[in-house]
């Protein structure tokens, strides 16, 4: 039995770990500062979490900014996602050539710079749709119409590897279509939701670029806004702290999808046990 040998593919890997999570290390242990330096560690306190007047516990601001964050990024979530299922299944059942144009639409936002996409939907809700509520409404709009599309390729993707033939055979046996859709498809869809939902929560809680075009000041700043508004000025370990709790909760979202993931995969879901159930 030969021995693995750790080649320079396996240590430019772990260069490249190394190089992205260093810097993350450093912000969370700068986090637990018990003085005002950024750039020195400093004896550990939670000084910056719950301690100090300036802390995310107590200053208003960064809870403010919290709040929407979690607000923006999970109504995205619950939006985008079945929307963006319904879009995939019907993008999927459409035949045509006009069904051509509107799959190559959906790759419209991935390509497309998303400082062109802010500046555009900062233009239409500033010029166009005016009867519609700036600030959060309109960030809510941004973020659902730029994650639809990962949504949207995501799904299409597992529904061509699924293909149609559960579908016809729950139809041969007797369901309905709404019948085959509800017991059949979305069961075996339900891997590509869940990670859907995950991506589309990864990618509101991120955003910078839109959520920022889209604000309409301080009540409506997001933790990305927040930290880059703060970067700039004299800002206190208080920042890295929030960007810590941010980062907790986005491990946790994505560690509670792998484990919900894994107990479908477990339960046989996705893999036709649906169509079984109906043969009895």
């Amino acid at each position: 039995m030969k021995q693995r040998r750790f080649g320079p593919l396996a240590i430019v890997t772990w260069l490249y770990v190394l190089w992205s999570l260093v810097p993350v290390l450093i912000a969370v242990r700068i986090s637990f500062n018990s003085g005002k330096s950024r750039s020195a560690f400093q004896s550990t306190s939670f000084r910056w979490y719950w301690d100090d007047p300036a802390s995310v516990w107590q200053d208003d601001a960064l809870q403010t900014a919290l709040t929407n964050t979690l607000k923006l990024a999970g109504l995205t979530m619950l939006i985008a996602t079945p929307v963006g299922v319904a879009m995939a299944i019907g993008l999927q059942r459409w035949r045509g050539r006009v069904s051509r144009g509107a799959n190559n639409l959906m790759l419209l936002p991935l390509v497309t710079p998303e400082i062109v996409v802010g500046v555009a939907l900062f233009l239409v809700f500033s010029q166009i749709y005016t009867s519609v509520p700036r600030g959060f409404t309109t960030q809510l709009l941004g973020h659902i119409t730029f994650t639809m599309s990962y949504v949207v390729i995501i799904v299409r993707g597992r529904l061509m590897s699924i293909g149609t033939h559960f579908e016809e055979a729950a139809r041969d046996l007797g369901a309905t279509r709404t019948q085959a859709l509800r017991m059949v498809l979305l069961p075996q869809l339900g891997p590509a939701i869940f990670a859907s939902l995950m991506v589309v929560f990864a990618t509101s809680v991120d955003d910078f670029v839109i959520s920022s075009f889209l604000s309409t000041g301080a009540s409506t700043e997001t933790v990305p806004i927040k930290i880059y508004a703060s970067a700039r000025a004299a800002a206190t370990p208080s920042v890295n702290a929030l960007a810590t709790v941010m980062l907790v909760i986005t491990l946790a979202a994505v560690g509670v999808a792998a484990l919900v993931m894994r107990l479908l995969r477990r339960a046989g879901v996705g893999d036709g046990s649906g169509l079984s159930s109906m043969t009895g």
